[in-house]
C-alpha cells in the first residue's frame, strides 16, 4: 500500500489517482510522491494471477483423476472377462451339444457330476456316466435337430437355469420343451458343472385328472402316516 511523507506543519494527504488533486496538493506546499494507483493495480493482477494459478492448479487435479477412473473400469472390465458366469457356462454346454462337440463337453463336467435327467429312473453318477449319456443324446438327435435356448436366468454365484426346447430344421418339434437347472464350482481357472437337473414336457397331457389323481394320494398320506413315514 502507498505511505505518506508527513514535513512539519503539513499535513498527510490521503493517496489518490486524480491529476487535479495531485495538483493541488503541490499548490499546497506538499512534496510530490508516487500516486498508489500502481500499486493497487498491482495487488489486482497479483490476486488475479493467484486466483488464475489456483484454478489452473485445481484442473490440473481433476484432470489427473480421470485416468485413474478409466484405468479402474478397464481392470474390472478384465475381471469379468476372465471369470465366465454359470449362464455362460450353461450356453457353452447346449452349443457343444448342437454342434456334438464332445471333447469340449468333457471339460465342463466335473468329475462328480450328478447328472439328473427326469426321465431316466436313475440319476448318472460322474464324468463317465454323464458323457456316455451325452454322446448317447447327440448320436439321437442326428443332424438336423438342435436344442433352441431361451431365458437363462442365474440363482447365485454358482447355480443357473435355462429354458429350451428342441427343433428340427428351425421348427419346434412339439412336446420336447424342458428346463434345466445347474450348479456350478470352479476349478483352477474353469467353471465346470457339477450337478444338473432336466426336467422336459410330458406328452401325456392327463389335465384335471392330475388333480383328481393328486388328491387320493395326499388323502391316503393323511390317513396312513406311519406307512407314508416308511416309503
Amino acid at each position: 500500500m502507498a505511505a505518506a511523507v508527513n514535513f512539519s506543519g503539513q499535513a498527510a494527504w490521503p493517496p489518490t489517482c486524480s491529476k487535479a488533486k495531485a495538483v493541488a496538493r503541490l499548490s499546497h506546499g506538499t512534496l510530490p510522491y508516487k500516486e498508489t494507483c500502481y500499486l493497487k493495480n498491482h495487488s489486482r493482477r497479483i490476486q488475479k494471477r493467484g486466483l488464475y494459478v489456483k484454478r489452473k492448479a485445481e484442473s490440473t487435479l481433476f484432470n489427473a483423476r480421470v485416468p485413474v477412473i478409466v484405468m479402474s473400469s478397464n481392470s474390472n472390465s478384465s475381471l469379468v472377462k476372465s471369470s465366465p458366469s454359470p449362464s455362460e457356462i450353461v450356453k457353452k454346454f447346449y452349443t457343444c451339444i448342437n454342434n456334438k462337440n464332445l471333447m469340449q463337453l468333457h471339460e465342463f463336467i466335473a468329475e462328480d457330476c450328478y447328472f439328473e435327467e427326469c426321465s431316466f429312473p436313475q440319476p448318472f453318477h460322474g464324468r463317465k456316466e454323464v458323457m456316455q449319456f451325452l454322446e448317447q443324446l447327440t448320436e439321437s438327435m442326428g443332424q438336423n435337430v438342435k436344442f433352441n435356448i431361451g431365458l437363462v436366468c442365474e440363482g447365485d454365484e454358482s447355480t443357473a437355469g435355462v429354458k429350451w426346447h428342441l427343433e428340427w430344421k428351425n421348427s419346434q418339434i412339439p412336446f420336447t420343451r424342458g428346463s434345466s437347472f445347474f450348479e456350478c464350482s470352479k476349478q483352477e481357472e474353469r467353471i465346470i458343472i457339477k450337478k444338473a437337473q432336466i426336467v422336459i414336457e410330458s406328452p401325456v397331457k392327463p389335465g384335471g385328472l392330475v388333480l383328481t389323481l393328486f388328491k387320493t394320494l395326499t388323502s391316503l398320506f393323511d390317513e396312513f402316516p406311519k406307512a407314508t413315514e416308511c416309503m
